[in-house]
């Protein structure tokens, strides 16, 4: 159901977005599936350190999971993209949510170490619920470039909500109930959401049992795109660690995950402004200028570290550099909607989450290992360098199919 072009009209609101039949509920349905994305890890950890006594092991499972995620979630999208969302999410939904389950038995009735890993790891069909969500707007906007922008800063936006309410929620629920609260919630919204989501068949993309388009990896400019997504998951990663870190080190341990969460609130601010602008230029020179104001104010959190040493300055530039992620990642989303074949999109957006969620590992362990070997200020240098690669990788990325 594309919509006529804009030209004419003024820039559309996010009102607009949801007059569009069908777009509330799967919007509400996603929402809700997406939010234990932010629950999941969080709860994990917090169940599995409290009832074995180790962080370590926590750790080990949760990254298992993610490594797990990274491989099966292509494949999962891949199998979207040829039979559906409805007919694929469902089925995949239910063997994480049963991986949750099993985790939270494996936990209760103290099974062997290595059940823990397996239950978890079967966690990693979870659907890409933002990467469905972003695919039904590129279907029903498909002819409305504007409407498309304000849409995927929305979605943007719906991300950063739910991965600070996500944690929150998560360690509310295991400290206030029981430890395995968070992950039975999760799971339990996962399953809902995902229902409701793929109920709403009108505005589902027709599925393409036969692709036409090439692999995303083999499209002109995607391979640099995912390069960039990759970058950019390690400033996510490394600051997360870096922060927390810091307040550790600084004695403030109870507020670091407020701390944290004011990048996410600054990203989700900027985002459903951004989405009130017009776009302008191309979408390629609107990145480059995005990754060179996120390699800007990335540095802003070490120059607070290095020179103030103070908590409360730290806070306040971690929110002013979270005003630069969520046009960035808006901006490069739009990039691979724009271009990737239309009988792949969801395996494309899945290939940019895995780019992301490796990053996030590599920029998680870099700032860990120096964090330990040097200091959490000078683990702060880190998402410095990776904004800068995201920066270099898209200045030289100036192939456009």
């Amino acid at each position: 159901m594309p919509q006529p072009p804009t030209t004419g009209r003024p820039h559309p609101t996010y009102r607009h977005l949801f007059t569009l039949p069908g777009t509330r509920a799967f919007t509400a349905g996603n929402l809700i599936a997406r939010l234990p994305a932010g629950m999941l890890s969080v709860s994990a950890v917090v169940m599995i350190a409290g009832s074995r006594g180790s962080y370590a092991l926590a750790g080990a499972v949760t990254a298992t999971g993610l490594a797990a995620t990274a491989l099966a979630g292509p494949w999962t999208a891949r199998l979207t993209d040829r039979h559906g969302q409805s007919r694929t999410a469902i089925p995949a939904t239910a063997v994480a949510v049963l991986g949750s389950l099993s985790l939270i038995l494996c936990v209760h009735y103290d099974a062997p170490d290595w059940t823990l890993f397996a239950a978890y790891a079967a966690t990693a069909t979870t659907p890409n619920t933002g990467g469905m969500s972003r695919a039904r707007w590129a279907h029903l906007l498909a002819d409305d470039p504007d409407s498309l922008h304000t849409a995927n800063s929305f979605e943007q936006a719906a991300d950063e909500l739910c991965f600070m309410l996500g944690p929150a929620l998560a360690t509310l629920l295991c400290g206030t109930l029981f430890p395995e609260a968070g992950t039975l919630t999760g799971a339990v919204l996962l399953l809902t959401g995902i229902l409701i989501f793929t109920a709403q068949r009108k505005t589902e993309p027709p599925p393409s049992p036969t692709p036409k388009g090439s692999s995303p990896l083999r499209v002109p400019g995607i391979p640099a795109l995912l390069a960039g997504f990759l970058a950019t998951g390690a400033v996510f990663g490394a600051m997360e660690v870096a922060t927390l870190a810091y307040t550790n080190a600084t004695g403030h341990q109870a507020v670091g995950g407020a701390v944290l969460a004011l990048q996410a609130a600054g990203s989700c601010a900027a985002g459903l402004l951004f989405g009130r602008l017009k776009p302008t230029g191309s979408a390629e020179r609107r990145l480059r200028w995005c990754l060179l104001a996120m390699a800007a104010l990335m540095t802003m959190p070490l120059l607070a570290a290095a020179t103030l040493d103070s908590l409360l300055t730290l806070a306040a530039t971690l929110l002013l550099a979270g005003t630069a992620t969520a046009p960035t990642m808006i901006t490069a989303m739009t990039l691979l909607q724009h271009r990737s074949p239309a009988d792949r999109l969801n395996e494309a957006m899945s290939l940019a989450v895995t780019a992301l969620l490796l990053g996030i590992a590599c920029g998680s362990t870099a700032a860990g290992w120096t964090t330990d070997q040097a200091s959490p200020t000078t683990a702060l240098w880190i998402p410095v360098a990776a904004a800068t690669s995201a920066l270099l990788i898209g200045i030289q990325a100036r192939t456009t199919p």
